[in-house]
């Protein structure tokens, strides 16, 4: 077991492919334990590099909508009347607590990504 801290690219992309050799490693075991040192390893060198950003959690709901098919009217359970529906959707309001807590249910979409602060209009 050779392992060294991930400092490029180039050593990143040699310890995914050792992890991929790895996969099927005994818990407990020396091939295990490399497994799981690379891992944490490959963990911290992504972090910064490779997270996205929060999106805007109306652009969240925007997305769940389209992939699941649901038209405005649908949210009205858990935003409230039409109109209000259109308010939050067009970003002139704000997703309330009780929204959020709603369509993390109804949806589901994680509370993490409704969360976020977002301008209005």
């Amino acid at each position: 077991m050779d392992i060294k801290p991930i400092r490029s690219e180039e050593d990143y992309n040699q310890t995914l492919e050792r992890i991929d050799l790895l996969m099927d490693a005994e818990s407990g075991t020396s091939n295990g334990d490399e497994l799981d040192i690379l891992v944490m390893l490959v963990v911290n060198y992504e972090k910064g590099r490779y997270e996205l950003p929060q999106a805007n959690p109306i652009a969240v709901i925007q997305f769940v909508m389209e992939q699941n098919g649901l038209k405005d009217k649908d949210l009205i359970p858990y935003i409230g009347h039409s109109g209000r529906v259109s308010e939050v959707l067009s970003g002139k309001r704000k997703l309330t607590i009780e929204m959020i807590r709603k369509l993390t249910v109804g949806l589901p979409i994680p509370a993490e990504n409704l969360i976020q602060e977002y301008d209005v209009a």
